[in-house]
């Protein structure tokens, strides 16, 4: 079973992806546990999400260890399946929770209230397809996986 969760092969294309997403989502995990890129740092987020938003604390704990380890993880290809899926989950609840009242469009203009899902569905299709493919080239998954049948 540990052997189908890291197995990947050399594509330069799920490479590409794990980089993207990585990059994209590291700078929200860091604004919510150290508080750079002006982000508010774990008390305060915790704090905010708990209070604010209601969510339980585990909860909210939960997503900052996805959205700070996650793209740690997808940035070195180690656990590529399963962090892709954890954030495909993570980006679910986000749309349900937060973004689908606000409609398809991000909110570019400012006049509405919030910003729409169209962002985290491109999140959820690199994230299923780094959960289909796995790591790819230059992958501790697949450095992992050398000499295994």
């Amino acid at each position: 079973m540990a052997q189908g969760l890291i197995k990947t092969n050399d594509s330069l294309a799920a490479f590409i992806l794990r980089l993207g997403l990585a990059i994209v989502i590291f700078p929200h995990g860091a604004q919510k546990v150290l508080g750079w890129f002006g982000g508010g740092g774990f008390q305060a987020t915790l704090d905010g999400m708990t209070t604010g938003a209601g969510l339980p604390a585990f909860v909210v704990i939960l997503v900052m260890l996805i959205e700070f380890l996650g793209p740690l993880l997808l940035l070195i290809g180690l656990y590529t399946r399963i962090t892709a899926l954890c954030m495909f989950g993570l980006f679910v609840g986000i749309i349900l929770f937060a973004h689908a009242g606000q409609g398809f469009f991000m909110n570019w203009n400012g006049e509405n209230p919030g910003e729409g899902y169209e962002y985290h569905l491109l999140v959820l299709a690199m994230s299923l397809a780094l959960v289909s493919s796995g790591a790819g080239r230059w992958s501790v998954d697949r450095k992992l996986m050398r000499g295994r049948a």
